[in-house]
């Protein structure tokens, strides 16, 4: 019984536990199925990043305050961010990465580093 390679349709040579003719044809063949997961969190890294980017523009220091429609004209998506801290006093921060914004008002957000990601 001869064994077909899964990726290219070839007949495969050697162990006969191998499922591939070569590294070449395993490789594209893991990454035809896993690139559903692959995009999808490529996507969301791809926004992460561009928060991130927007956030960092903004915040040339250690501190500053930026409107929301400022940060709504580059781009800035508010429902992607890598995690949240809650002071003791009760006020959010959102982090992109080492940059977070903290909603002043309604359209104010002060924008941080968080300082332990730098050092």
């Amino acid at each position: 019984m001869d064994r077909i390679c899964k990726d290219c349709g070839k007949t495969i040579i050697g162990r006969t536990d191998k499922k591939f003719c070569d590294d070449a044809c395993r490789n594209s063949f893991n990454n035809k199925e896993n690139s559903e997961i692959n995009n999808y969190v490529r996507n969301i890294n791809r926004i992460l990043r561009k928060n991130r980017k927007i956030l960092n523009y903004f915040n040339q220091g250690s501190r500053s305050v930026a409107h929301k429609d400022d940060l709504l004209k580059k781009g800035f998506d508010f429902n992607y961010f890598t995690n949240i801290y809650r002071t003791k006093s009760g006020k959010t921060y959102f982090y992109c990465y080492d940059q977070g914004y903290l909603s002043l008002d309604n359209q104010r957000y002060s924008i941080v580093v968080k300082k332990e990601y730098v050092d």
